[in-house]
């Protein structure tokens, strides 16, 4: 007789009998549980990772690491960095790069220390002229990114590289000495009820930035961009002044990194800022996977930076 290949019958479970899952699955409930886990480790790890952090050196450092002081002091000494990366995430979220933060720093706070030692203005106004400069840098990445059309990866490297070249022309790639106005120093060394200014500056600018996007018209089209320029400017959005917008932000934001950093070294250096780019973007990358994973956010940015 021919062999009978049919499979073989499976007898089906007695009634009342419990499934049996199958080996290498996990019931429904636990599945939801390690998918909750999972989302939660990804919006929150980074958050989880810097608690752990102090906790972990509070313990090993009590004395010294947790306390106000020590806090007080991480905190100024990341305040300037923090100032330039959160300037940087604005357009960051409207989708566009800005490599020139850096180099726009290292020049403001050249040119800072310039005007005030040789051109004798007052503070405020040198101050003012420089963050002036700043803007005025941001608003012409602006315009090349958005009305020529040019990438924002190569307008905004090509106008750093001329910021660069204006930078040794003026200082002749030295450093230059604030050889007066010494109460310029006193704006980012000095305290208000033993806070350090750098940090209420700092304070300053996230709120305002915060608020920006996230309580104004012009924040939420610099964020519609950001998700779809075209559906944007379909909606009546001004898609090219809302552009030009968040780069005159960074750059300004920039411009009073640069100021703040040559006020609490005493000189302009040529170079001084020029790391910014760098730490800036590893930031508001870092803050994205924070809070609202992708999205770039100030807190996130805030967030980046303590990491």
């Amino acid at each position: 007789m021919p062999a009978d290949h049919s499979p073989p019958e499976t007898s089906a479970p007695p009634e009342g009998a419990l499934p049996v899952a199958k080996a290498g699955s996990l019931p429904p409930g636990m599945r939801d549980r390690r998918a909750r886990l999972m989302r939660l480790i990804g919006t929150y790890g980074t958050i989880i990772v810097l608690a752990a952090m102090l906790v972990i050196f509070s313990i090993l450092q009590p004395g010294t690491f947790a306390t106000i002081g020590n806090f007080r002091n991480i905190i100024n000494d990341m305040a300037i960095g923090t100032i330039v990366a959160a300037g940087l995430t604005v357009p960051l979220v409207a989708g566009d790069f800005d490599l020139s933060i850096g180099y726009v720093a290292s020049f403001c706070g050249l040119l800072a220390v310039g005007l005030l030692s040789f051109s004798g203005l007052s503070i405020p106004l040198a101050i003012l002229l420089v963050i002036g400069l700043g803007t005025l840098i941001g608003i012409v990445n602006g315009i090349v990114v958005s009305k020529i059309g040019v990438n924002a990866f190569i307008a905004t490297l090509g106008t750093g590289t001329i910021v660069v070249g204006l930078n040794y022309a003026y200082s002749g790639g030295i450093p230059l000495q604030l050889t007066q106005s010494r109460e310029f120093t006193k704006i980012a060394i000095g305290r208000i009820a033993g806070v350090p200014h750098l940090v209420i500056i700092m304070a300053v600018v996230l709120i305002v930035l915060w608020v920006i996007l996230n309580r104004t018209v012009q924040g939420q089209h610099i964020k519609a961009i950001g998700v779809s320029p075209e559906s944007a400017r379909r909606a009546g959005v001004a898609v090219d002044r809302s552009r030009i917008v968040a780069f005159a932000i960074a750059s300004t934001c920039a411009a009073i990194g640069g100021v703040l950093m040559a006020s609490n070294l005493g000189s302009g250096q040529v170079t001084a800022g020029d790391g910014f780019m760098l730490t800036s973007f590893s930031a508001a990358f870092l803050g994205s996977a924070a809070l609202r994973e992708g999205q770039f956010h100030i807190v996130g940015t805030l967030i980046g930076v303590l990491t």
